[in-house]
């Protein structure tokens, strides 16, 4: 595979991992982001840079460290102790993010199609688990393809937004203040959100990264995933300052703005928001089962079916409690790694900057 492709590869499937239910649906973004009105996306850019340099961090220590799981970064950062402590809330994170989105998966469903949400998450259960089995370069190939779609869609969506007549500022401003927020200040909601999506992404990151030929694919990988994903951020954060006066109350507010568009728009939203719920479960699963068992074992396929079962039985929880219980917490952890992840790559471009401006391994 040439360098461009794997580039391409990594940073699509960073992003399909980062793009869950919340993201895709516009929910997260609203929360986070468009809630707070115009300077909402002023915090998509701040949010944005932070993406781009973590990615970029994470990736390229994956990379130097070989790394099958996030064990050998989180040791490497942290120490031994201190990164033991991580390492559990990490590998617990990572089965939580499963259970929500298998969860949001059943949520969808129910409301596109109608179907019991019960069956929704185990469709989604099947579908991640069979997928997980595979060996890592046909899962990262599997999570990567699924993104174009999401990125033709969120411009189909966004440019026809900026392009048809909308209200005046202040009454979207006025609307904006209506919506539930995601934390008291723009910047803190903005650090928050990077925060929460750091402990998710970062454990598949560094495993893309370790499968990386180079350390200057893992780099420009991370880099472009990062790029794309702070472009999706602020195309569907502006679609929904823009529309705000007609979303409020709504649990999937891009999926609303699709269907206003077109009920055929709609129903290719919905397919998309499905795959990329697909997507974080199966790059959270996957990272999940690489941190307890060999990965491409009979063991690893056991672990995986089982683990599956045990997240769809979580699942029934409900996706709205889920998220309510599971994102808050791991927020705050998030913050940590964030300032380590930063400091252990500036650290190690030190002693290796050489080698990676070459892209030897």
């Amino acid at each position: 595979m040439s360098p461009f492709k794997e580039v391409c590869k990594i940073a699509g499937a960073f992003v399909g991992v980062i793009v869950g239910a919340g993201f895709a649906s516009g929910q997260e973004i609203l929360q986070f982001f468009a809630s707070f009105g115009s300077i909402g996306l002023v915090g998509c850019v701040v949010a944005g840079v932070v993406f781009v340099l973590l990615s970029m961090a994470f990736s390229t220590m994956g990379q130097r460290l070989m790394a099958n799981s996030h064990k050998e970064v989180v040791t490497a950062m942290l120490g031994k102790h201190l990164g033991a402590v991580f390492d559990v809330l990490i590998t617990f994170f990572l089965f939580a993010i499963t259970v929500v989105m298998l969860a949001g998966a059943g949520s969808l469903l129910h409301q596109w199609l109608g179907v019991p949400e019960v069956w929704g998450s185990v469709i989604a259960t099947i579908a991640t688990v069979l997928i997980v089995c595979l060996d890592v370069t046909s899962v990262i190939s599997f999570i990567g393809a699924v993104t174009p779609f999401l990125m033709f869609m969120t411009i189909v969506v966004a440019g026809y937004v900026l392009m048809t007549p909308h209200p005046d500022h202040a009454a979207l401003q006025a609307a904006a203040e209506t919506q539930p927020k995601g934390a008291s200040h723009w910047l803190v909601a903005a650090l928050l959100y990077v925060s929460y999506n750091t402990v998710a992404g970062m454990p598949f990151l560094v495993i893309m990264g370790g499968q990386a030929s180079s350390r200057k694919v893992a780099l420009w990988g991370g880099i472009l995933g990062g790029l794309l994903l702070s472009l999706l951020m602020l195309l569907i954060a502006a679609a929904m300052y823009l529309r705000m006066d007609t979303i409020g109350g709504l649990s999937m507010p891009m999926l609303s703005i699709a269907t206003q568009i077109s009920p055929w728009l709609g129903h290719l939203m919905s397919l998309v928001i499905f795959g990329m719920i697909l997507n974080t479960a199966v790059g959270m699963l996957y990272a999940f089962m690489a941190r307890i068992v060999p990965t491409g074992t009979r063991q690893f396929r056991i672990g995986t079916a089982v683990a599956g079962v045990v997240a769809l039985a979580g699942s029934f929880v409900g996706f709205i409690a889920l998220v309510g219980m599971v994102y808050p917490i791991y927020g705050y952890i998030g913050f940590v790694l964030m300032a380590l992840g930063l400091v252990g790559w500036l650290r190690m471009s030190r002693k290796h900057s050489p080698e990676v401006l070459s892209g030897g391994r």
